[in-house]
């Protein structure tokens, strides 16, 4: 089975004046740290709610520093289950993004031609040899 794993992050950000700036600065810091061991995870701006359900900006900003929610959506190949592909996701993100926060948002069983299609293609080189 595979699977599509999204890790929440909240990654620290300093000396920021806007919600966009600690924005691009924590993609870019995210980038470098997982790069080029994780260059397949996807990183993109996170959501945030109030408790009353109110959107609110992806990064909160106090004294010129910032905590900016990302989410990091990375694929899982081969695993027994869903629960499988979430410790591997975060064991894999949470190497690379030392004292970062991650929590596991969702996991996806991908399912489709292009996957089933490369998996028989393998077996059908293997069975020739």
């Amino acid at each position: 089975m595979d699977c599509r794993v999204v890790v929440e992050a909240a990654v620290p950000v300093y000396d920021v004046e806007t919600s966009d700036e600690a924005v691009r600065i924590a993609i870019s810091k995210t980038g470098e740290m997982l790069n080029p061991d994780l260059n397949y995870v996807e990183i993109e701006m996170g959501t945030r709610q109030s408790p009353s359900g109110e959107e609110l900006p992806p990064a909160f900003i106090a004294a010129d520093e910032a905590l900016v929610a990302l989410e990091l959506e990375m694929d899982v190949f081969n695993v027994d289950r869903e629960e499988h592909a979430s410790r591997i996701a975060r064991k894999e993100i949470g190497q690379r993004l030392r004292n970062i926060p991650l929590k596991v948002l969702s996991v996806t069983v991908l399912e489709g031609d292009d996957i089933e299609g490369k998996s028989t293609d393998e077996d059908d080189d293997e069975s020739a040899e």
